[in-house]
Order: C-alpha cells, then structure tokens, then sequence
C-alpha cells in the first residue's frame, strides 16, 4: 500500500467529495440511526445522507449484485446479534484510477457486520475485512457503540460550500 503523501487530495477521496462508503461510512464521526422493521433492518447515517437497507427475511446475495459505494447487505440474527453480510463494493482507489498501489479496498471486499446490545446504551460492533485481492487474510477489530437518544440526525452535504472542489481555488477562493 502506498503511503499517504500528506495532499489530502491524494491520501482521502471525500475532500473531493466522493463518497466514502462501506465500511468506512459505519466509523464516521457522525451521527447514526439503527430501525428495525419485521425483515429489514434500515441504518441512516448522517454524513452525506447515506443509507443501507438491510433484508433480514433470509433472502441470499443476488447472483448479479451490482457494485456500489454501499455494496449490497444481507442480514439475519443470531439470538440476539445482528449479522449483516456485505458484498458488492465498489472498487476505491486513493487517486480515482486502478492503480493497485493506492487501492483502500478492491471489488472482492467482503464485510461481515456483527452487532450487539451489551447494555442498555452500548452496542458492540464488530467487523470483519475479508479482501483477498488487497490483505493475505481476514481480519477483524471490535468498536463500541453509544446509545444517545438526544441526538438527531442533521443535514451534512459535503459540496455545500464546496468553493475548492478537488484542489481547483481561484484566488478570490484564498481570501474568503
């Protein structure tokens, strides 16, 4: 993997504002909302108004999944775990081409989700990488979850204001 050169431009896609998508949107430091139907399971999160809707009635991936930034989530319970299965992802370089140098993760990125309460306010989450095109195996790292039921979520739209998309100021820009 290719080091990161100090030009966010380079080392992070959403100073251009393209999406950062799955798995890394589930670690962003903003809000999320969790809502349980009978069979679906639907997460908004806050950055960018993204979402997943997550069947949980037993359905498989479809043979022809088309990829996403998001990919394409598939869930069930284990008691009282939820599980959620996620192929289906985009390719996402650091510099927008197929260099494989600077790829965060390829097409064969496969995620499996693991959530569960712990408490009344904490839920652990643990997540499993599985890219055999970019890692020699599996891996996983466990996080924990706060429940705060004061939060909202709030409109973020990365290209509000936006005046320096992709590095491109003019020099009226600087001095705003």
């Amino acid at each position: 993997m290719q080091k990161p050169t100090g030009d966010v431009l380079h080392d992070d896609p959403t100073a251009k504002c393209l999406p950062d998508g799955h798995p890394r949107e589930v670690l962003a430091p903003y809000a999320t909302q969790i809502l349980q139907f009978p069979g679906v399971v639907v997460i908004l999160y806050e950055y960018m108004h993204f979402f997943r809707v997550v069947p949980t009635d037993g359905r498989p991936h479809p043979k022809d999944v088309e990829l996403t930034f998001m990919g394409d989530p598939v869930g069930h319970w284990e008691g009282d775990t939820l599980v959620i299965d996620t192929i289906g992802l985009r390719e996402w370089t650091l510099d927008a081409t197929t260099n494989p140098a600077t790829r965060f993760h390829s097409d064969a990125l496969h995620t499996i989700e693991r959530i569960q309460y712990t408490d009344p306010m904490t839920a652990s989450y643990q997540i499993t990488i599985d890219d055999p095109k970019i890692f020699t195996r599996p891996w996983s790292q466990d996080f924990s979850m706060k429940l705060h039921p004061t939060w909202k979520l709030y409109e973020q739209v990365c290209e509000e204001n936006n005046r320096c998309e992709d590095g491109k100021c003019s020099a009226s820009d600087a001095q705003k």
